[in-house]
């Protein structure tokens, strides 16, 4: 057994899971060198929500992060999450515009692109790993870890030699609700190990309590690489913390190799910033206890959290056992996806209005229809026709990729925000968060203008930099 591998979620998921993805650039720059020396198998610092939150919350240009943190990070693997067919965004997008944001990504400093799908739906990842494999970057495909009668090791196996069928270099099972427990995730483990010849890599989360030994079961079992985070940010619905996961293996076959003491040093720069988040409010310390729900619910603990506040705005908290029971239905139904953004929130939705109003599927949201027509891509289990038709009425099912019918829409979207570029990346950022995009555009003119010492006043010292 080679020695576990390990990848740093500090700088993306741990935040994310966390602070709503709040650390800035100018908080991660300072302990950049120190962790540089580490030795990690990557540093995951990229995509997910990153993107979104520089645009939105932090007035921080996506693509100058990344070049950053190339910079800064000169000897590791920057890693970076992306939503397949989706991009980083909330549609999918045809594929010169899914190609072109691989490209930029791999040219701005990426190494590692985890692709997944909401509904492991290979064929929603295809052009991603094509491009990403031509940009030569390791292309890992990560397969949505969910329960459920047909979500068996079987059905991970099959899905997974797909995936190496398809030419990614390794996969990592993500387990974004935090559902695995030791001995299935052991079992799973083996299993994939039996099926595939290219490395498994773990992603789970704190918030069952279980990650830790999850972890240690899983590299028993024969996995190459974990991702855990910094221990000021980890725990809760962040990750198993990087010097305890380093600590329990050193000393044995499975032995990281990395230096407890230097983590030591990079721990206490985090417990600095972890104090200053939850002095403003930003990090609540509710979001570092064990919730074992999702165990009981089989419901992702950001999913809890949204079917209560939908029952409190309509007045009808005491229904919320009731919705409990609808979801698993309102999931069948739907052909059992898996319980991550975005069908987590459309199953949760309709199963609140079919409570709420008494009838079941009396009122049917956008999006579930969206999901039973096939607008999002094949479901894991076929959807009954009857019920199909009772949702969608005459409309013709989609049975192609999705991405299928829509036409190249790179040129579109370049003339709608010329006015804006003024770097080639910029219609990647329009592409996928449009308004909020260009208000980040906007802001980014005001203060060049404001540099500008032929607009600005000269006698203040200010000149461009």
């Amino acid at each position: 057994m080679a020695k576990v591998k390990i990848t740093e979620t500090v700088l993306r998921d741990a935040h994310q899971s966390l602070i709503a993805t709040r650390m800035t650039m100018d908080e991660m720059r300072p302990i950049l060198p120190l962790m540089d020396k580490v030795g990690y198998h990557s540093i995951e610092c990229w995509g997910g929500a990153t993107f979104d939150s520089c645009l939105r919350f932090l007035n921080e240009d996506p693509w100058e992060r990344l070049r950053i943190l190339r910079k800064e990070l000169p000897n590791s693997k920057l890693q970076m999450l992306f939503r397949g067919q989706n991009m980083l965004g909330y549609r999918h997008y045809a594929d010169d515009v899914v190609e072109y944001f691989v490209q930029k990504s791999v040219a701005n400093g990426i190494d590692i692109i985890r692709i997944f799908d909401a509904l492991n739906d290979i064929r929603n990842l295809d052009t991603a790993i094509r491009a990403a494999k031509k940009e030569g970057a390791h292309t890992q495909v990560a397969m949505s870890f969910t329960l459920g009668e047909v979500f068996t090791d079987q059905y991970y196996v099959d899905y997974a030699k797909k995936i190496q069928d398809a030419g990614a270099d390794s996969i990592c099972i993500k387990d974004m609700a935090a559902l695995l427990t030791p001995y299935r995730t052991e079992k799973l483990v083996k299993a994939l190990k039996a099926s595939v010849n290219i490395p498994i890599q773990l992603h789970t989360h704190y918030t069952s309590g279980l990650a830790s030994m999850c972890m240690l079961k899983g590299i028993e079992a024969g996995v190459d690489v974990i991702d855990t985070a910094m221990s000021p940010l980890a725990l809760g619905t962040s990750h198993a913390p990087t010097e305890s996961m380093v600590a329990a293996l050193q000393g044995t076959e499975y032995d990281t190799g990395l230096d407890l003491v230097l983590l030591t040093q990079i721990r206490e720069y985090f417990m600095k910033l972890r104090k200053k988040y939850i002095d403003s409010g930003l990090l609540d310390p509710k979001m570092l206890a064990v919730d074992a729900n999702a165990l009981i619910y089989q419901v992702p603990g950001g999913m809890l959290s949204n079917l209560l506040s939908q029952l409190k705005q309509a007045g009808k908290e005491d229904k919320l056992e009731e919705v409990l029971k609808e979801v698993p239905r309102v999931r069948k139904d739907a052909g059992y996806p898996p319980l991550v953004t975005p069908s987590s929130q459309i199953v949760g939705t309709q199963a609140v209005f079919n409570v709420i109003l008494g009838e079941r599927y009396k009122t049917v949201t956008k999006e579930f229809k969206g999901i039973i027509k096939g607008e999002y891509g094949q479901t894991p289990v076929p959807i009954d026709p009857a019920f199909r038709k009772k949702i969608i009425g005459n409309e013709t099912p989609i049975e192609c990729r999705p991405a299928d019918r829509l036409a190249p829409e790179l040129d579109k979207l370049r003339a709608e925000c010329s006015e804006w570029i003024e770097q080639e990346e910029d219609v990647l950022s329009y592409a996928q968060f449009g308004q909020v995009a260009v208000k980040f555009f906007e802001k980014r003119r005001d203060a060049k203008f404001a540099l500008d010492p032929k607009h600005g006043d000269s006698a203040s010292g200010v000149h461009p930099v």
